[in-house]
C-alpha cells in the first residue's frame, strides 16, 4: 500500500512538473487576452474603475483612447506569454501593468475599501492579482541569468 502512494506521489509530481510552465504561460495568456478583448468590445465591468483611475491619473487623455491602447496593451501581454522566449520582454510589461492595476487601492480608496482592511469587490478583484504577480514571478525564476546565456 505504501509504495503505490509513493508512486502515485512521484507520478503526481513529475505531471505538475511537466505541465505547470506551459500551464502558466496559458492562464496568464487567457486572462490578460480575454480581459482585455472584454475593454475593446466595451463590455468589461473593469472599465468603469478604469475610467476613474484614467481621469485621475491621464485627464488630458480621451478614455476613449485610453481604453483601447490598454485593452491592447493586455492582450499583447498575453500573448507575449505564450513565447517562452519572450519572457524577458513580457516581465518588465507585466511589472508595469500590474503598477497600473494596484493604484486604485491607494487612489481610489472609496471605490477599493469598504473600511480599513476590508476591501470591495473591485478591490478584492485588484487585490487577485498578486496571484498573477506570483505565477509570472514562477516563470521568471526559471530564467538563466543573461552573463550566463
Amino acid at each position: 500500500m505504501q509504495n503505490k502512494i509513493l508512486d502515485f506521489d512521484e507520478k503526481l509530481i513529475n505531471f505538475s512538473r511537466k505541465i505547470s510552465i506551459p500551464l502558466a504561460r496559458f492562464s496568464l495568456f487567457v486572462v490578460y487576452f480575454w480581459f482585455g478583448l472584454l475593454k475593446i468590445l466595451d463590455v468589461s465591468p473593469a472599465n468603469p474603475l478604469v475610467m476613474d483611475l484614467q481621469q485621475k491619473t491621464l485627464p488630458f487623455l480621451s478614455f476613449s483612447t485610453f481604453i483601447v491602447l490598454f485593452a491592447i496593451f493586455e492582450m499583447f501581454i498575453g500573448c507575449l506569454f505564450l513565447f517562452p522566449k519572450a519572457l524577458r520582454l513580457v516581465v518588465p510589461l507585466f511589472i508595469l501593468h500590474m503598477g497600473m492595476t494596484l493604484m486604485p487601492l491607494v487612489f481610489l480608496p472609496e471605490v477599493a475599501w469598504q473600511s480599513a482592511f476590508v476591501p470591495t469587490l473591485e478591490g478584492q478583484y485588484i487585490i487577485k492579482n498578486l496571484v498573477l504577480i506570483a505565477l509570472a514571478l514562477g516563470l521568471a525564476s526559471n530564467l538563466k541569468p543573461l552573463k550566463n546565456v
